[in-house]
Order: C-alpha cells, then structure tokens, then sequence
C-alpha cells in the first residue's frame, strides 16, 4: 500500500458530489454484506443481497435466517458508517450497539455469553466467560493506550482480539470485521471486504494470533485487503476525478 494511492483515495472521496458517494457506499454495502455473511455460512448469492438490500424484494425461498442476517449486518453497518462520521472511538457500549444490530434483537446486544465456546475447526479455546467483562474492559483500554505500528495493524489487532476473546454467544465474526472497518475509516483509510473465497487464510492468520500473539500474518492480510480496496476506487474514480485536482 503507498501514502500517494492513500492520499488520492482521501482527496477523490472529498471530491464526491453526493450521487457518487452514495453510489460507491451501496456497492460497498452488497459486497461488504454478501461477502460478510457468506463467511458465517449464509448461502445467498450477491444478486440475492442486492435485491434484499436495494430493490426491497426478498428471494423465493429465502430463509427468515438468512434474511435477518444481510439486514442485520447492513443496518450494523450503517450504524458504524454514522459512528465514524461523527468522530465517536469505540468503547464497550458501541460494540454492544453493534452486535445488537447485528442480530436485529432488540436487548441481547447489551449481555456477554454466559456460556463456554467453541470455535469450529480452531485449535484455539475462548476464555471463559466469567473472565468477559475484565477482559474486555482491558481491550478497550489497551486499543487507545498501545502503540501500533500502523492504522492497518491497529485495525488488524482490533480484530484479532476480540475474535479471542469471542464475548458474544454469536455473531462475533460480523462484528469483529465491522469494528476492523471501524478503526481503519475512523482514520481515514477505505473499509475493506475480505471475501468469502480467501476465508481459509482469514481463519489460519486469526488462529496464528490466537496461539502465538504473533499479529504479523492478518495485519499483512489486511494491508493486502486495504491495497486492494484502493485500487478498486482508484480505477474506478480517478479519471472522472482527476480534472478537480
């Protein structure tokens, strides 16, 4: 990722008159969304989340599932996108207002699970969750009081974290790439989609820092992410833009 392909992203999106931003938001918002939940297993297609999400119409044979996760994530998103507009860090009661978005129930996004877990296919084991609500004040504290090197490794770290210690019962996935997305737009980088086809480097980078603490791995999976974001925008954009400049 270079500072002169960043800069040009801020300076473009400056530019935007109000069609073209909302124009690039909606198509980040499918992607994001499909992409998103596809991870956490939902099987419908790009074109079924735009239908959802843009026209209104829900697919034959949808289910209430599947349905309740691309609104859920997408009204979560939407409320990420308001928080960083408005300058807001993230603190304990903005993720609990995430999550609770997230699963689109109203009073179960305020409680940290109250049972033991299990990540699928990971060798690594959550804490238990008598040890939640500590661990988590400490999460909060250490994300504005450690120095990391770079916007992308804080965000990456973010992440990581708190897939760690996996607080919720469910959904801590979603809301752990809203909050990544979270810290890289509050620092005026493009929000990122990993993608349901790169999942199996996602999972061992994140299961490298669960046993190890070693960072390295995701955060250079994110800065791959955040190179591709940028270019995407880039091409998309520059040459419509580039007379402004």
């Amino acid at each position: 990722m270079s500072k002169q392909k960043l800069e040009l992203y801020r300076r473009i999106l400056e530019s935007f008159d109000g069609f073209s931003r909302k124009n690039w938001e909606d198509t980040f918002t499918i992607e994001f969304t499909h992409d998103t939940t596809a991870i956490e297993g939902n099987t419908l297609t790009l074109i079924d989340t735009k239908m959802i999400l843009e026209d209104g119409v829900v697919p034959k044979e949808t289910t209430l599932l599947e349905l309740d996760q691309i609104r859920g994530h997408a009204e979560a998103w939407q409320y990420v996108k308001e928080n960083v507009k408005n300058n807001i860090p993230l603190s304990e009661n903005v993720i609990k207002d995430i999550h609770e978005r997230v699963l689109l129930t109203r009073g179960v996004g305020d409680t940290y699970r109250l049972v033991p877990v299990y990540i699928r296919g990971a060798q690594y084991v959550p804490p238990n969750f008598k040890k939640i609500g500590e661990l988590m004040k400490c999460y909060i504290q250490d994300m504005h009081k450690n120095v990391f090197s770079s916007v992308p490794e804080l965000a990456a770290w973010t992440h990581a974290e708190f897939v760690k210690i996996h607080p919720f019962r469910c959904g801590n996935g979603q809301v752990a790439r809203l909050l990544l997305n979270y810290q890289l737009m509050l620092n005026d980088y493009p929000p990122i989609n990993i993608k349901k086809d790169n999942v199996r480097e996602y999972f061992d980078t994140l299961e490298t820092y669960a046993l190890k603490k070693d960072i390295g791995p995701f955060a250079k999976l994110v800065q791959e992410n955040i190179t591709k974001s940028l270019d995407k925008f880039i091409n998309m954009y520059e040459d419509y833009y580039k007379e402004q400049f």
